[in-house]
C-alpha cells in the first residue's frame, strides 16, 4: 500500500515509496502520460470530477479541449506550460481530500482502458528481471500515485500542488517537470545505489531528455517529432505504441501470476516478446 502523505501535513514530500521496496542495483525510469497511458493522467479525470460536483460544464468542455490539444500536439515546453496553467487554474479551490477520493473510487474505470499494453509489458519484464520500477510524472501526486499502485510499481515521483486549509492553493510546491526529472533520477540513483549506465528510462516528450540523458539505456515511446530525431541521432530505442487495449487484466493478479510462473517461464515469455518486437530493450540481469 503506498502511503498517502496529509494534505495538511507540511512534511508533504513528492515521492510516494511500497514500504517493501528493496533497492536494486538498476532501476527503469517511466514518464507516465502518453508513455504509459494513452491520455493525461490528470484530465481522464475529468468526467469524475464534474460528477463529483468539482468542475463546472465549462470546466469540463475546457477539460476535453485541451486534451484533445495534447493528444494532436507535440507536449513542448509552451504546451506543457499551457497545460500546467489549465490545470492549476481548474483545481484552485477544490477540496485536496475529495479529489483523492474520487480518483480512488474510479481509478479502474478512468485508468484501465487507457493503459498501452506494450508499456504493461514492459513494466513487467523489468520487475522479472529483479529491477525498480519508477514513475516520474509532472502531473499531480493526487493522480499519480494511485495509477503508480495500480500498476505496481516500486515509487513515484510527481508534482505537488501547494495544500492551505485543505484546499489547493494554485501554487505548485515541486513541479516534476525536465531537469526536476534528472535531478530525482540522480538522486534515487544515490540512495539506493543504482547504477545509472545500467538504467532505463523511458518517455514520449522532447522536455524528457535530461531525464534520458541520465541514464544508459534511454528509450522513446509515440514521441514528439524533436525528441525522435534525437533519439534516431543518438541510436535509442524507439518505440510506437498503438492504441491502448481496454480488456487489460495485467494488474495486480496478473503482477502475482509472474512471479508463479517461475524464472524459466518468465523469460521465456520475454524472449517471445523480444522476437515479435525487435525494438525491445532485455533488461540486463539485476
Amino acid at each position: 500500500m503506498f502511503p498517502t502523505p496529509s494534505p495538511d501535513d507540511p512534511e508533504r514530500s513528492n515521492v510516494s515509496c511500497v514500504a517493501t521496496t528493496s533497492p536494486h542495483r538498476i532501476a527503469a525510469f517511466f514518464d507516465l502520460d502518453k508513455t504509459v497511458i494513452a491520455r493525461s493522467s490528470t484530465l481522464i479525470f475529468t468526467r469524475h470530477f464534474y460528477d463529483g460536483g468539482l468542475l463546472t460544464k465549462r470546466g469540463m468542455l475546457r477539460s476535453a479541449i485541451v486534451q484533445l490539444q495534447l493528444l494532436l500536439t507535440s507536449a513542448g515546453p509552451d504546451h506543457v506550460a499551457k497545460l500546467r496553467k489549465h490545470v492549476t487554474d481548474m483545481c484552485t479551490g477544490w477540496h485536496a481530500g475529495t479529489v483523492r477520493a474520487i480518483v480512488s473510487e474510479t481509478l479502474d474505470e478512468a485508468v484501465r482502458p487507457v493503459i498501452f499494453a506494450e508499456a504493461a509489458d514492459l513494466i513487467a519484464g523489468h520487475q522479472a528481471a529483479g529491477h525498480d520500477v519508477v514513475l516520474i510524472s509532472a502531473s499531480g501526486m493526487e493522480m499519480v500515485e494511485p495509477i503508480g499502485e495500480l500498476l505496481g510499481v516500486d515509487a513515484v515521483r510527481a508534482t505537488v500542488m501547494e495544500v492551505v486549509d485543505g484546499h489547493y492553493s494554485g501554487e505548485i510546491e515541486f513541479y516534476c517537470y525536465g531537469e526536476e526529472k534528472a535531478h530525482i533520477v540522480r538522486e534515487l540513483a544515490a540512495e539506493y545505489g543504482y547504477d545509472l549506465e545500467s538504467c532505463y528510462a523511458y518517455s514520449d516528450s522532447s522536455t524528457d531528455l535530461p531525464m534520458l540523458s541520465a541514464v544508459g539505456h534511454p528509450a522513446v515511446v509515440n514521441p514528439d517529432k524533436s525528441l525522435r530525431a534525437a533519439a534516431q541521432d543518438q541510436g535509442w530505442e524507439i518505440f510506437d505504441f498503438p492504441n491502448p487495449a481496454p480488456h487489460l487484466e495485467w494488474l495486480r493478479p496478473a503482477k502475482a501470476a509472474w512471479c508463479a510462473a517461475g524464472v524459466g517461464a518468465v523469460a521465456a515469455a520475454l524472449i517471445a516478446y523480444g522476437a515479435a518486437h525487435r525494438h525491445l530493450p532485455r533488461p540486463a540481469a539485476a
